[in-house]
């Protein structure tokens, strides 16, 4: 079988090699996540969310550990990655205390003696996810599966097998069953075998395009439910009336937050014409300012990409860019030093015919945009096929009124930076996919929604509390 290596895109280094499952380890798992299923389905709400409130203090716990973990594998600074660890016990936490209110069942007056609405779990759910966000992005899909009944299988990210591994790692330490969250390390060629697989019941992916689009086609082809989280190419638009101050600090942040590698990042920057040259230069002088380096070390804003070739990949779309006419403000070439690191990069000008205009710009890349009106800002930040995350300053309230129903996005932060919160819907429309994760109806994705219809006979009453509690 095929091998999986995970290096420190800090230093280069190989850090270790693991065999993908055989077929017969493939076969083992499956059926181990069926058989599990069948009795987790039916533990009560309390224990399952005993159990995920153990998971949240294992993480909790051990928090640093895990960022390291994720710091040595794809390069997000230690710090960020120790909150990520925080984060992913927030959401677990989340769950446990509100899943059963969200699952509850729903009264509806109708003809019948009683008609009501029950979420019942659907069974195993493929989960394909990306290296950007190891453990997040995860976390996020597996603390409302499994408290909504459902388990777990994770293909991760080829490059990040010590975190796939840890992670569950995380569930088994905290007691849940041992095929109630698996780990595949399998490669990408054999997740449509085991999305066709009939105990496999869902999929969700968070990925590109090109993932997503194979992923769909699979499941469409063997009618399945899937839940997409793909590219995104945000706008952060400012407005005149917009303080400038805080939205330059936000700006620089919201671009270069996980290295620049966030589907959320803000990479679009459409500022309006009155204030445009003071937001370039307070913007360019706060990006050249960022300490790029060891992602381990306390100082670092900024470390490396996660691998070298999503280095040149980054390095081939600048290149493309400025061939097209953009120009470079700061940064634009990689660093001459051992590992994938490419600085902060501000770039403007990039005309509409070139690839970088509409495409998603995965690193610490940001293109500037002039415009002269809200309406130029909304074509602008709308002429694109994603449509994930916006971000939004002004403190004028019908331009908000305007941003809010016109762009089109999943999220509109209105002078705030765009982040995920398991309290809030998170998911995009266009390119950027479909189904929502996280709060509500992040639950209701992977449940068999049932509508339940009880005449009562009066000559054969049920007694209150039968079987249809």
């Amino acid at each position: 079988m095929a091998t999986m290596t995970s290096v420190n895109p800090a230093t280069g280094e190989v850090l270790a090699r693991f065999e993908e499952l055989t077929d017969a380890e493939l076969e083992a798992r499956l059926a181990r996540a069926a058989e599990t299923f069948a009795a987790w389905r039916r533990r009560p709400f309390a224990e399952r969310a005993a159990l995920m409130t153990r998971a949240a203090e294992v993480l909790d716990r051990r928090k640093e550990h895990w960022g390291r973990t994720m710091t040595a594998e794809m390069g997000k600074t230690f710090r960020s990655a120790v909150g990520e660890a925080e984060k992913c016990a927030w959401v677990c936490r989340y769950y446990a205390e509100n899943a059963e209110r969200f699952l509850a069942d729903e009264e509806v007056k109708a003809s019948a003696t009683r008609s009501f609405v029950r979420y019942l779990p659907i069974g195993p759910v493929l989960a394909v996810m990306p290296w950007n966000f190891p453990f997040w992005q995860v976390f996020r899909f597996a603390a409302p599966a499994l408290m909504a009944g459902n388990v777990g299988l994770l293909k991760h990210a080829s490059n990040v097998p010590q975190c796939a591994l840890a992670i569950e790692e995380v569930f088994r330490e905290a007691g849940f069953p041992e095929g109630a969250f698996q780990t595949l390390l399998v490669g990408s060629s054999r997740v449509a075998r085991v999305l066709e697989d009939d105990r496999v019941a869902a999929a969700t992916l968070t990925g590109s395009e090109a993932a997503g689009a194979a992923v769909a086609s699979t499941a469409g082809r063997v009618i399945k439910k899937t839940v997409l989280e793909l590219g995104g190419s945000d706008p952060f638009v400012v407005m005149p009336s917009a303080n400038l101050e805080q939205a330059v600090a936000t700006a620089v942040t919201a671009r270069t937050i996980n290295n620049g590698q966030s589907c959320i990042a803000a990479k679009r920057f459409i500022v309006h014409e009155a204030i445009y040259d003071r937001f370039q230069q307070a913007f360019v002088e706060r990006m050249a300012a960022l300490e790029v380096g060891d992602p381990m070390d306390p100082a670092t804003d900024v470390g490396p990409l996660s691998s070298m070739a999503e280095r040149d990949k980054l390095v081939a779309q600048v290149a493309a860019a400025v061939k097209a006419g953009a120009r470079v403000l700061v940064g634009g070439a990689p660093l001459a030093r051992k590992g994938a690191y490419y600085p902060p990069t501000v770039i403007r000008d990039i005309p509409p015919s070139s690839p970088a205009y509409r495409d998603e710009i995965f690193g610490p890349v940001a293109a500037l945009y002039r415009v002269g009106s809200v309406d130029e800002a909304i074509a602008v930040a709308n002429d694109v096929p994603f449509g994930l995350g916006s971000s939004v300053w002004t403190n004028d309230a019908e331009e908000r009124r305007r941003f809010v129903d016109e762009l089109a996005a999943g999220a509109t932060f209105v002078n705030a930076m765009v982040a995920s919160d398991p309290r809030l819907p998170f998911g995009g429309v266009k390119r950027s996919g479909y189904g929502r994760e996280l709060a509500r109806d992040g639950i209701r994705e992977f449940v068999n929604v049932k509508t339940v219809v009880v005449q009562e006979d009066p000559a054969h009453p049920v007694s209150s509390g039968a079987a249809m509690e």
